[in-house]
């Protein structure tokens, strides 16, 4: 997609340069999403549509501190580990004769 992203099982729990190089994406369950909108208003935003009602949430990187990104990107993180890794993310073994 032209961006960097971040994965964990081959899901992708945060992007750099998302929509441009001034933010980055972390997927945050809706509950996360809001308090992290309460919270710091200046530095987070949900994504446009059906993603950021899921809990996709934009981060405006200058506005975010160090220990607020890391909370948002530890969150995010263990939101795709307990989702479990995707189906083509495990590689098929093959079989020799």
């Amino acid at each position: 997609m032209g961006h960097a992203d971040f994965r964990v099982g081959n899901r992708i729990f945060a992007t750099l340069g998302y929509p441009d190089r001034s933010h980055g994406m972390v997927g945050l369950t809706p509950d996360q999403q809001r308090a992290h909108l309460r919270e710091h208003p200046k530095a987070f935003l949900p994504v446009k549509g059906k993603w950021g009602e899921q809990g996709a949430t934009l981060v405006h990187l200058r506005s975010a501190d160090e220990e607020t990104l890391g909370e948002a990107l530890t969150l995010a993180w263990q939101n795709a580990v307990a989702k479990g890794p995707t189906r083509g993310s495990a590689k098929k073994r093959v079989r020799r004769a």
